[in-house]
This record gives structure tokens, sequence and C-alpha cells, in this order.
């Protein structure tokens, strides 16, 4: 359309209509990009805020990742929540198990030297149960802090939790023994019967001749260690039989199953003054011989023994005068040219502080006299007065056998040479030696006693018998039953003669009369003859006439009689 058209049609031309007038703003574009601005703002600050509130990265090496469980496993320190798992991986040699932790910022101590983790899950032993919660909750990383401040960043995770935490109150201790028998981590210690402490760990010795414990005593109990104390195997069932009867000691049914360690002072004067932490001490194999004293220097002595020791064994006793001294070593076969025997050598261990007061004794005697006081020279007396060393049997049931150190009467001398090394001591034989010997000798003589010779006349003698006795029961029983018969009708007939008012009873009633009769008249003479012996010669007197007796004079009329 025109513009002459517009204006037939009464239309305005275009220079007559309103021009728009366009504004134009400078920041027009800053309210479409200010959310997503913000919204980078608030992400840049979570990163920041998460930056500076993230704890260090540590690795835990395990043995195996049974119960973890990767973004889900925590890591709890007294049941407070530290850090969780992150990543679970395999090592390069696929021997173990590598879990990346993070820990919280707070926990930043537990990324030092010394902490310890472990696995935290239900475990059933002998020494308890633990870790029933995580039945419920799972298992979880257990941490437990050290004390050193260096940082650390690998870590090799403990198979089983920790006896001990660094944070318990009391103090550790060192036991050295020679085997660790029955004892294991966890394994309690004793003090009175009641359970004070338990075994934290235990390694062998750098030389393998023994083993060191460590353990561990509750506070306050800790102060009940004193330097003189004594620790003992309390595993087991002690069973002793002495003069008192039978005797069971044990220290619990935990111990029994499980193993146990108890400690005591000694009895009498001792040291009170506390042990100071990692004292080490020796750990014995029973009470007995924990409380026992001092051992002090021990001393290796050697025994030549002629006869056969079947039943002495490594660890026998070595009594002097019936108290312990020591034990044997050793027991070998020696060959003695000039003989052609094999005699034994035993060797033995003795102490002997063990003898107490007569040690003692003897040093100050060795003193007196001027002479070393050395064990040999004193042994050099003693074995001049007769000291041997014996194998005696100690039990007739097992048949075990023991060193005696004793004084034998009439002992042969020997020589003894002080200042040979080892020491020896002179043997005698024992007395079940003896016993046998006698048996030898008996038994020797039984073999030169003829006994067939004698076998041979017991024989003849018993057939000579044999023949008496056919005569007899042949012969001569019947000739005595008649004998007897007619001994039988003779006392019948003597009978029936005395019996009753026969002649033969009235006249020897007669005959007794008058052997009654004469035998007053003999007492009569004897009597006479008594006092009138010269009667033998003149005869008997005439008997004096009798002599006529003087009336009785009466008394005077008013006198008394």
């Amino acid at each position: 359309m025109t513009e002459d058209s517009q204006s037939e049609h009464g239309l305005p031309s275009p220079e007559e209509l309103p021009q728009p007038v366009v504004k134009r703003r400078r920041f027009s574009a800053s309210l479409i990009w200010l959310i997503p601005a913000l919204a980078a703002l608030v992400g840049i600050s979570l990163v920041v805020n998460s930056w500076l509130q993230a704890g260090p990265q540590i690795t835990i090496s395990f043995q195996s990742a049974e119960g973890l469980d990767a973004g889900k496993t925590p890591v709890k320190y007294k049941n407070v929540v530290i850090g969780k798992v992150k990543k679970i991986r395999l090592s390069e040699d696929r021997s173990h198990v590598l879990v990346s932790v993070a820990l919280e910022k707070s926990a930043s101590s537990f990324a030092t030297k010394g902490t310890r983790y472990w696995v935290v899950r239900p475990r059933i032993g002998l020494g308890g149960v633990s870790g029933i919660d995580t039945l419920f909750s799972g298992a979880f990383i257990g941490a437990d802090v050290g004390e050193s401040n260096e940082p650390e960043d690998d870590f090799q995770a403990l198979e089983i939790p920790p006896a001990v935490k660094h944070d318990a109150p009391g103090r550790s201790f060192v036991l050295h023994t020679d085997d660790l028998g029955s004892l294991d981590v966890g394994s309690p210690v004793y003090f009175r019967r009641i359970q004070v402490g338990r075994v934290a760990s235990y390694a062998l010795d750098r030389n393998g001749k023994g083993v060191s414990l460590h353990i561990f005593i509750d506070g306050p109990n800790d102060q009940y260690v004193t330097q003189s104390s004594r620790f003992w195997n309390a595993s087991g069932v002690d069973l002793s039989l002495g003069a008192n009867g039978l005797k069971l000691n044990t220290q619990s049914l935990a111990a029994v199953l499980a193993g146990g360690v108890a400690f005591q002072d000694p009895p009498g004067p001792h040291d009170t003054i506390r042990a100071p932490e990692d004292t080490s001490f020796t750990l014995f194999g029973d009470r007995a011989t924990a409380m026992a004293p001092p051992d002090g220097e021990p001393q290796y002595i050697r025994m030549r023994f002629e006869q056969s020791v079947r039943g002495l064994a490594v660890d026998a006793p070595v009594d002097f005068l019936g108290i312990n001294i020591g034990k044997v070593v050793s027991v070998r076969l020696d060959y003695d040219e000039k003989t052609h025997k094999f005699p034994v050598i035993v060797g033995a261990v003795v102490y002997p502080q063990r003898l107490g007061s007569a040690y003692d004794k003897l040093e100050a005697l060795a003193r007196e006299h001027g002479e070393n006081p050395d064990l040999s020279r004193m042994v050099g007396r003693l074995i001049d007065q007769g000291l041997r060393a014996q194998a005696r049997t100690g039990n007739l049931l097992t048949g075990q056998l023991y060193v005696a150190l004793d004084f034998v009467p009439h002992a042969t001398k020997v020589t003894f040479d002080p200042d040979a090394k080892p020491m020896t001591i002179p043997t005698a034989p024992g007395s079940f030696d003896k016993l046998q010997e006698q048996l030898a000798d008996i038994v020797d003589k039984l073999d030169k006693v003829p006994f067939d010779s004698i076998g041979k006349n017991i024989d003849q003698s018993l057939a000579g018998l044999n023949a008496t006795l056919k005569q007899v029961n042949g012969q001569t029983l019947p000739a005595f039953n008649d004998t007897l018969h007619g001994v039988q009708k003779t006392m019948g007939t003597a009978n029936d003669a005395l019996s009753g008012d026969s002649p033969l009873q009235r006249n020897l009633g007669a005959t007794l009369e008058q052997v009654q009769r004469m035998a007053r008249s003999l007492r009569v003479l004897t009597d006479y003859l008594g006092g009138h012996p010269e009667a033998l010669l003149r005869g008997r007197r005439a008997d004096p006439s009798p002599t006529p007796q003087a009336p009785a004079s009466q008394p005077k009329p008013g006198s008394q009689p």
C-alpha cells in the first residue's frame, strides 16, 4: 500500500506514526546467572569446608576383609565413631588386604606411630566372651591410640584384640620362663586367688632358650608387686600327697582350663619396695619352688655309678640328708678299658646355699682353721667322713630313682682331688642294690645245696616209711586191737570184783583199818622217841604214879575274893 492509497483511505503515513524508544540497561544478564553463581559459591564453600573438616587418610593391612564393608564399616574408639572405611583392595602379592580409612579431623592423633587397629567381632574363648554387641550392629574396626606424636599412614592390624589398652591404669612387668606351657594372651594373673591382671603378650627370647611374657597388673593392685615378689605358673591342678594327707590346690576353673599366673611375697623378712614398671621376674613352675629360699650360685658335680641306674632321668632330684639341693642334668654311658665295664656318668647341678645356716657354719669353720672356704675343700672333708652318692628308689610303683648324698658307715676310703674339674663325688651302692646283692648271695648259696641227693634220700625214706606203715596196718594194728579187747575184759572183771558187798571189798576195808591203826601207833612211837631217845637202849620207863592235888583254900569271911 502506497502513501497515496493510505491517504485516500484516511490512514496516517509512516512518518506520522509514533516511533518506539528503546532504553538499554547495563547489567541485564546478572539476573540470569545469579542462581548458578550462588549454587557454585555454595558448592565451593561446601568443598572448602569438607576439605577443612577432613581428617588424615590411613591404610590398614588385614589378613582378610571378613566383616568389613567399604563405605559402611566404622572405626570406633571407646564406642565413638572416629572414621569410616572408604575402600578395600587386595595387595599386589595377594597375601593380605589393604583397607583405606578416612579419619575425622578430631581423630588426627590416631594417625600416629604406635596406634593399634583390629576388627571387633564376636569371639568365644576360654578367657570369656567378647564382641556380643556386634551381632546386631555388625563388625567394626577398634582403635587404641599410642603415646607417640610421630605421624604414620600405614598400620599392621592385630588379628587378636589387645589384652591391655594404653590408657588402662596399672603397670606392666616381664616374666622369664623356660617354656610357655598352657599360658596364652589373656590368661589371668592372680594375687591371693583374686584376679588382678592378665598376660598381655609373649615372645621367644633372642637366644631361643626361653620365653618372655609381658603381664599387666591393673591398678591399684599393682602396688602389691614388690621387688621380692615371686611368680609361678598356676595352670592345671597341683596334687600332692604328704604326711598331712592328700592336698589339691588350684586357683580357679579358668586357670585349670586356660592357664594362669600367680604371685605373692615370700614369708619372713623381705624387701617390700614397690617394683618399677617393666621389672623382670622369674616364672617358677609351682608355688613350692617359687617360695623356696634363693638358690644362689649353682655348682656342677659329677658321679660315676658302676651299677645300673635304670629309672634315673634328667631333672631327678639330688638330696642331701633329705634336703633337695639340686637336680640331675645328664645321664650318659661310659666305657672303662681297664675293667671292660660300662659305668654310668651322672651330671648334676647343686645349689649349696640351699643348706642355709649349715653351709654358712661350714664356711666359718674353714676360715677359723685357716683353710680355703671353697666348696670342693669342704666336700673333701665330708668325703673323708663317709659322704657318698647313692642312687635310691624314689617310687616303688614307677621305679624312679633319685640321687642321695649321705654318709655311709664304714665306707671304703677313696682318693679325692679337690682341684679336679668338674668335682667328682664318689658313689656307693644303694640300699636296694645291697638287697639285690644279698639276694644274689642267697641264691648262690642255695645253688650249692645238693637238692638232688636230698630228694633221693627223702624218696628212700618215704619208701621205707611206706613199708613200715603197711606192716603196722597189716600186723601191728590187729594185734593191738586184740590186746585192747583183753584189757577191756580184765577191767570188767576188776570192776565186778570191787563193786557191791563182795568179799574182796570187805577184806580190803578191814585191811585199811589195820593199816590206819598201825600208822597211829607208829606216830605215837615216833613222838615218844623224839622226847626220850634213850628208850632205844634202856627201854621205856614206867609211868609215874599220879600226885594227889591239895584242896583249894577257902576265903575268909569278909575278905575280898
